[in-house]
């Protein structure tokens, strides 16, 4: 026989036709009490369109979860959620590494354009007062700008490593510039043309929400070192802190000896268990956080952006009574404003949103535990900027 759910489904309303064998019992979900579409009509019409966009995220949600619980299930985890050391185990399996957590370098290069806001000041691409940024120790600065269609300039990369190239930066992430991410496909191609020129040269991947988007990561195409935050995409929504270092032995090492000192590397500091749980948890949970992060707006006007924050901010769960105000961050060039009504501060795994204030006045969405929750609030931002 055939059954039809009713269900009140999380994603766009098309039939779904089911083999199930005679023997079975049926049992009719149209029985439960279904609400009133809470969402405005243009976002029931974006819904509607994104069905077969929602299945393949969702089937890549599927895979990584998988791979997930395949490192899990590796390391044995049991109900005491282990130590630091088994979380390290347990991210190598994910990651393909076989050691976790830069080396000093004559010269680093920046191959996919400027970097993030935040790392101007500790390169020394702008001036950070002799506090320590890499160009005070000595380590000269190069980047190789994207091409016009904001992609990798692969022409201008096959002559950029020199011999005293030490470090190449990939910046996995758009970050506040109005493009696409790269994917692992492009940075694998990118390291095989760093390594053409110089074999000795170490590529780092700034992963920084780009954990989990595809099936494979950055060390499984080459990348010698990786790192990422664990309050974005391997947390969860539930880790409140750290981050973590990933690649080869020699190189993870260097990095844990600059955190701590050398001789002591990992093996000193404490890390209370409930800290732990919600390390291993958060990164169980995250493949199917990651699948409901969203993308950029590019709105055009500070008037807009603001407005867009604003809106946000009112359909966040905590501090929804407040207003976002622009401002001058330590770290970033521009003014920036943030709608963050978070319950970990700077998670924005969680329903977020920022934007520096310059052109393209481009917002930038993340996080929300399911769809609907932008959907929800999309309807506000939409009465917000009608006629600005």
């Amino acid at each position: 026989m055939w059954g039809l759910t009713c269900a009140f489904s999380a994603y766009p309303a098309h039939p779904v036709r089911t083999s199930i064998p005679t023997t079975s019992t049926v049992r009719y979900a149209s029985r439960l009490s279904i609400p009133v579409n809470p969402f405005v009509p243009e976002v029931i019409e974006a819904v509607d369109s994104l069905h077969s966009e929602f299945r393949a995220v969702d089937n890549l949600v599927a895979y990584n979860t998988n791979r997930v619980l395949k490192a899990f299930h590796n390391v044995r985890l049991g109900s005491h959620l282990g130590d630091v050391k088994l979380s390290i185990r347990l991210l190598q399996k994910l990651l393909g590494q076989n050691q976790l957590l830069f080396v000093h370098s004559y010269q680093l290069l920046a191959v996919a354009g400027a970097p993030y806001d935040t790392l101007e000041e500790v390169i020394g691409k702008r001036d950070s007062g002799g506090l320590g940024s890499l160009q005070d120790f000595g380590i000269k600065y190069r980047e190789v700008p994207l091409d016009e269609n904001g992609g990798l300039d692969w022409n201008a990369l096959m002559h950029a490593v020199k011999p005293e190239t030490k470090c190449a930066l990939i910046q996995r992430s758009c970050g506040y510039s109005w493009r696409q991410s790269l994917s692992v496909n492009d940075i694998g191609r990118a390291i095989k043309i760093i390594k053409m020129q110089n074999p000795e040269c170490s590529v780092m991947v700034d992963n920084c929400y780009g954990e989990l988007v595809e099936s494979i990561e950055p060390p499984m195409v080459g990348a010698d070192l990786m790192a990422g935050s664990l309050i974005k995409n391997p947390g969860g929504t539930i880790a409140p802190c750290g981050g973590y270092v990933a690649g080869k032995k020699k190189l993870v090492e260097a990095a844990a000896a600059r955190l701590s000192a050398p001789g002591l590397g990992v093996d000193c500091g404490s890390t209370p268990g409930d800290i732990m749980r919600a390390f291993f948890q958060g990164l169980y949970l995250s493949p199917q956080m990651v699948g409901e992060a969203i993308k950029a707006v590019q709105l055009g006007s500070r008037e807009r952006l603001l407005a867009f924050c604003e809106a946000v901010q009112r359909r966040s769960p905590v501090g929804s009574y407040t207003k976002p105000i622009a401002g001058t961050t330590p770290g970033y060039a521009s003014e920036v404003i943030f709608a963050d009504g978070t319950f970990i501060d700077g998670s924005t795994s969680e329903l977020s949103c920022d934007g520096p204030l310059r052109e393209p006045f481009a917002v930038f969405c993340q996080g929300g535990t399911h769809w609907t929750q932008w959907g929800l609030v999309l309807g506000e931002v939409l009465k917000s900027i009608d006629g600005i």
